[in-house]
């Protein structure tokens, strides 16, 4: 018996198909990076109002794909939580 099938063995299935998890799309959306540029909050460790926003509700650190913020900027976050924590300031 033979099964039947869309496409061919190494190509990719052109119509109808969908996108899965592990594929990557066409189309990439790029967001902005919310803690850089103008009237970006500023990363210090006093500054709990905006850690809070970066930190789950079991208090772990929010990563970069979920908050889109930038490579440095999220480890000046990270930097920035880990001091508020051992100061006991969150």
């Amino acid at each position: 018996m033979k099964k039947s099938r869309n496409f061919k063995k190494g190509k990719k299935n052109t119509r109808g198909s969908k996108l899965s998890l592990f594929q990557k799309a066409d189309i990439k959306f790029s967001r902005v990076c919310p803690l850089s540029g103008k009237n970006a909050p500023i990363l210090d460790y006093k500054n709990i109002k905006v850690l809070k926003k970066y930190v789950s509700e079991t208090g772990r650190i929010l990563p970069s794909r979920v908050t889109s913020v930038s490579l440095k900027k999220q480890k000046e976050l990270a930097r920035s939580i880990k001091r508020a924590r051992l100061l006991a300031l969150m």
